[in-house]
This record gives structure tokens, sequence and C-alpha cells, in this order.
């Protein structure tokens, strides 16, 4: 059996021993769409992340029994004709929980703590200045007795949520599939969200519910004390309308990890804001540490040993 990484670029230098006992495995750090094509031709097993699985993709795949999403979204792959030519495909979900949380919880206490002004500070020399033994004109923000607004109210956003509560925060939700299963929490519109969270984190798949679903207009409605941490995925947040709105002082701050276009474009406007200090970036990481990238490799492994009918 022939399995071709088409991007295994993503898993950095993360062991794929387990993938590579099952059958020959063959990783291309990159490959564009012509070049997949190319290299799928004789494979059974295609691994991916961002590359685009179409009816060209499957035209050229004669003998592909499955494709594994090197990852938890399948946007990239047309699910409809993967099943119409009987091609499996496979995702891999909750291996990046602790990871996203974690990232998530950076920015928030970067955000709140100020942590990035405080540590410059003392770098460029300007706290061995001070007169006062502390930097009595920049006081950070308490979390405890805060709100928390978690948008999609997943194993994510309950872990999210989860350390949110043990800082003392009152944490509410809005369910973008309008479900609201999680009863532990509060389930509030959007709009009462926006208006009451202190803190907002989203952690919901982009779909046709959520693509631009925080826009200038929404932000409006926030607190100008209010920050947004976006770990999700980008186009959620619209990035023209963040920039505008952070530039104006309508919210105190955002953390982002994911973006509209991947990697983020050198003219994209969050990277020339007028202050460009209510902005904390992460180039996409929160799904990757050392340890979620061991979990996604193991369960790729069993995803195809299962389908492939390996024991």
């Amino acid at each position: 059996m022939k399995i071709v990484f088409l991007d295994a670029k993503t898993m950095g230098n993360t062991p794929l021993e387990e993938i590579a006992a099952l059958g020959e495995l063959v990783c291309y750090p990159y490959s564009s769409a012509e070049e997949a094509r190319e290299r799928v031709k004789d494979a059974d097993v295609a691994i991916l992340n961002k590359v685009i699985v179409d009816k060209a993709f499957l035209d050229a795949a004669p003998k592909l029994r499955m494709v594994q999403e090197a990852g938890t979204g399948i946007n990239n792959i047309d699910t409809a004709i993967c099943k119409e030519r009987g091609v499996t495909v496979c995702n891999v979900s909750a291996y990046s929980t602790d990871s996203v949380a974690q990232i998530a919880w950076m920015h928030i206490l970067n955000l709140a703590g100020m942590a990035f002004h405080y540590d410059e500070t003392v770098k460029n020399g300007t706290y061995s200045t001070f007169k006062v033994h502390t930097d009595d004109e920049h006081p950070f923000t308490e979390l405890c007795g805060k709100t928390l607004g978690i948008i999609g109210m997943g194993a994510i956003g309950q872990k999210v949520a989860a350390i949110g509560k043990s800082f003392g925060m009152h944490v509410i939700y809005y369910s973008t599939s309008g479900t609201g299963h999680c009863k532990e929490y509060p389930s509030v519109s959007l709009e009462e969200l926006l208006q009451e969270s202190d803190v907002i984190s989203i952690h919901a798949p982009y779909n046709e519910r959520t693509a631009g679903l925080i826009a200038y207009s929404q932000l409006r409605q926030m607190k100008p004390s209010a920050f947004l941490v976006n770990t999700g995925r980008g186009g959620i947040a619209v990035e023209t309308d963040l920039a505008r709105a952070l530039d104006e002082g309508v919210i105190a701050g955002a953390a982002l990890d994911v973006y509209e276009k991947e990697p983020l474009p050198a003219e994209n406007p969050l990277l020339h804001l007028k202050h460009p200090e209510r902005i904390r970036f992460t180039p996409h990481i929160a799904w990757a540490s050392n340890e979620a990238r061991a979990r996604l490799a193991h369960e790729m492994a069993e995803n195809i040993r299962r389908v492939c009918c390996f024991k």
C-alpha cells in the first residue's frame, strides 16, 4: 500500500514511523495542485492538510481508497465527490484541545496582564530610569469577576471555559449551530455575548453561519475595555473591520492565531495599525504543540489501519 503525505512540512519534525509501518510512505514538504495530482496517481492513501481535494484530484488518483486530513477541519475536501468515488475521508478530532486552549489563554493573559508591555519596559531600559519601584501608569486588568464569552462551546470552548472559571470568571457562550447543548454555562444570543463579555474567545468552525460573524457592527457592540481572541478559524472575524476597530479604540485589544488568508499577507491592515500595541499574533500555531502533533500522527495511523483493514 502506498501512502503519500502531500504537505508533510505542516507536521514539522514529528515522527511518522507508525504511519510508515503501514505501507510505503512518501512525504513531500509541499504540493501545488498540479504536483498533488501527479503525486497521488498511484497512491492508496493521501494524507494532506491544506491541499484541495476536488474532482481533478480524484480523477488523477484511480487507486485512491482514503483521504486522511492531517487535522480536524475538512473544508478543503469535496466530501460529496469522495463519497461518490468510494473514497473514505477521515480527520482527527480532539487531538489539539489542550494545545489550543493553552494558546488561547496565553493570549488572554498577555492582553489582560500586559505582559508584552512590561517585558519591553524592562528590556529597553525604561524601568531602570524609574523613580519608583513599579510601573504606576500602566496597571493591568484582573480577570476574576469578569465575563468570558465563548463563541462555539465544543471541546475546546469547554476547556477554555473551565480555565476561565478557575480564574473566577463568569462564563457565557453563543452556539453558532443554535443547539446550545452545553448546560454547564448559560447559552445567550450573540448580541448579549458581545455586550456583556470582557473577553471573547472564538472556538467555532468556519462555515456559512460563522463566515464574517464578527464584523464592525458586532465589534461596536463590545465594551471598549474588552478583548477579542480568535484561535478558531480565520474569516470568522473580518480583519479589515477589526483593524479599524482597534485603531479607533472600539475595543481594547485582540489576539489572533488564524487568518482569512494564510500565511498572513504582508499588506494585511492588521500589520499596519496606528496602534500596533493593541494586537498580538501567533502564526496558526495553537493546534501544534509537540504533544498534539504526536497525538495527531498516532490517530492518523489508527484511521489508516482501520479503513485499510490492518490489524
